[in-house]
């Protein structure tokens, strides 16, 4: 039996917090921009979605480097949030906004599809006996998107685990302070002899994938099936 070193255990506890902290601050944020994207028309919608989109669309590296440019200790934003004692390069929480970043395009891709999905006679019906707009929302379309944000948290989550290229090229890759699962699997790959430990972390992070996969299918499909038969 394999046993993992102290550093690599680290890394998987950093992991899961990074990757639960990137979901939990984004989620709010992505069904705000999900339903902007869904439900305006205004001339420069377009830009915001092309936005969003972005990450998926440059490098990690790229997106990194520019969350480097914006949030380092030089940066414009860096420099206003220092004297608050927030900082992000270098630190796990520039791990998390990392993560964030990357996984957001998922979870708004996932929110977007189910609110397109929702029947608009519903909300109408619903605002013709004298409900608002908060109280629509709340009691109808919520309920109805429920199993897109839960697809979209999980598979935010699952990519914020397997986060590498903007991770480290934001925070670095120092053992026990910004050192995620990905990173850790990077550096034992670089050490001879280090094979069994690879095949380990690897296992572990294929393992988390397909968990959070099949996770995010059946408590969709579970949460939907209640919808329904409430309905």
């Amino acid at each position: 039996m394999i046993e993992l070193s102290p550093l690599a255990i680290a890394a998987i506890t950093l992991s899961l917090q990074v990757a639960s902290v990137a979901m939990i601050a984004s989620l709010p944020v992505a069904i705000a921009t999900a339903w902007i994207l869904s439900r305006s028309r205004w001339p420069g919608l377009w830009l915001l979605n092309a936005l969003v989109h972005l990450p998926l669309i440059l490098p990690p590296v790229v997106t990194g480097y520019l969350l480097l440019l914006g949030f380092g200790r030089n940066g414009p934003v860096g420099r206003l949030l220092e004297p608050l004692g927030i900082t992000f390069a270098f630190q796990w929480t520039g791990a998390a906004l990392a993560a964030a970043v990357m996984g957001f395009p998922l979870m708004v891709r996932a929110i977007r599809l189910a609110i397109e999905a929702v029947d608009p006679k519903l909300e109408e019906a619903a605002a013709t006996l004298g409900a608002g707009p908060v109280n629509v929302f709340c009691t109808i379309t919520l309920p109805l998107i429920a199993p897109g944000i839960l697809a979209g948290a999980i598979m935010g989550f699952a990519k914020a685990m397997g986060e590498f290229g903007a991770t480290i090229t934001f925070v670095s890759n120092i053992p026990g302070r910004t050192q995620t699962l990905p990173s850790a699997i990077y550096s034992a790959l670089q050490i001879p002899g280090a094979e069994q430990q690879v095949v380990v972390l690897c296992a572990i992070s294929v393992t988390l994938a397909i968990g959070a996969v099949f996770l995010s299918e059946w408590l969709t499909r579970r949460i939907a099936r209640r919808i329904g038969g409430a309905l």
